[in-house]
């Protein structure tokens, strides 16, 4: 009896923790951003967005029968190399089955090639660049309007609105950043204003006071800038420096909150920005998901939606195929005639781009974005 004790104890040990070590069969919905550096605040309010998507989904039951559905996040350093690197790990990854991702233009464009070979669903939040979506590859959607709209958008609201005749504009030399310059420039150029200048910029740059220098000399109605909230927040802060009255004018890469801290409510006040939509708080669709957010997380970032908006759909697709196979969710996807989301009603092009069109306008009043209008 003594000798058997021990053997007994040993086996039960033994069936204890081969059950408990047994591993839930998973899948998995890729997710892409800047997680760390100075765009982190960009990427992490995309992150909470699709970890919210992803936990609502959930808690209605089972997404595929049999298994649990992860994210599975990583970091791109807004980085186009990174980008490359994070993209094969997913598509490496069986488990995978759509990736949601990523936040730069100049990250999404190369990744969505990596996406294509593995024949990997890849939805896309807010790369806005046009060119990604004319590349042919059959896995991409994208959720956003595109810079060809936001850029002449822009435009008409610098002109119209704002009453610049004479305009300098800068960039970031990124795939977004001079791609949205372009279009707002083809824009400005056609109402009738002058262009005095064009110059880009260098991500990470924090010394902008030659450039501004130069800016100041000519005198203009409008600075545009097409690039990203932390070097538009070091604009601003050296334009008011340097006593520049010409107001301030950028793209969606500027709408973070963390921008007006950065820069000082001062520096910010009356800078004004194109968005890819509508004010999101004023959209009947969007009110559940707004409640949810702020209940959550607090302060909603710039992002977040979208890229709640996108987990929606890739959820959609993965429970639309009814199978772990990336050909079959990539087959729902096609096969989703419409999507009804927060954001709207979305179709999707031969392209792969979404039928919602509307651009938003912001301003910075009193340290905070207030919502303009919308602008088709």
């Amino acid at each position: 009896m003594s000798r058997q004790i021990p053997s007994l104890v040993v086996l039960s040990l033994v069936f204890l923790f081969s059950g408990c070590g047994k591993a839930e069969p998973a899948i998995k919905i890729g997710f892409a951003a800047p997680l760390t550096g100075d765009q982190a605040a960009h990427g992490n309010d995309m992150l909470q967005g699709a970890q919210l998507a992803l936990e609502q989904a959930q808690a209605k039951g089972p997404i595929l029968p049999g298994f649990k559905v992860k994210l599975e996040a990583l970091d791109d350093s807004h980085s186009p190399a990174q980008a490359v690197s994070v993209a094969k790990r997913l598509a490496a990854d069986s488990d995978v089955l759509a990736v949601v991702g990523h936040l730069n233009s100049s990250c999404t464009k190369p990744a969505s090639a990596i996406y294509y070979e593995a024949r990997l669903l890849h939805i896309n939040p807010v790369s806005s660049n046009p060119e990604i979506s004319h590349q042919g590859f059959d896995t991409f959607f994208r959720i956003c309007p595109t810079d060809d709209l936001q850029g002449p958008a822009g435009a008409r609201f610098a002109i119209q609105r704002l009453g610049a005749k004479r305009i300098f504009v800068l960039d970031d030399m990124t795939t977004y950043g001079r791609g949205l310059a372009n279009e707002f420039m083809g824009g400005a150029k056609k109402m009738g204003a002058e262009i005095l200048g064009h110059e880009g910029i260098t991500q990470g740059e924090k010394d902008f006071t030659p450039v501004l220098t130069k800016i100041k000399g000519l005198n203009p109605d409008l600075i545009y800038f097409a690039g990203m909230f932390p070097e538009a927040a070091l604009l601003l802060k050296q334009k008011l420096k340097l006593n520049i009255p010409a107001k301030f004018l950028g793209g969606d890469g500027l709408f973070e909150p963390a921008l007006i801290e950065l820069a000082t409510p001062e520096a910010a006040e009356g800078m004004c920005l194109t968005t890819l939509g509508g004010d999101i708080r004023q959209m009947p669709t969007a009110q559940a998901f707004v409640q949810a957010f702020e209940t959550k997380y607090g302060r909603m970032g710039a992002y977040s939606w979208y890229a709640y908006e996108s987990t929606n759909i890739a959820l959609e697709a993965i429970r639309r195929a009814g199978r772990k196979d990336r050909a079959a969710v990539l087959a729902a996807m096609k096969g989703m005639k419409q999507y009804d989301g927060i954001l709207g009603t979305h179709t999707f092009d031969s392209k792969g781009d979404t039928s919602l069109k509307t651009i938003g306008i912001y301003t910075v009043h009193e340290g905070k974005f207030q919502f303009v209008e919308a602008a088709e």
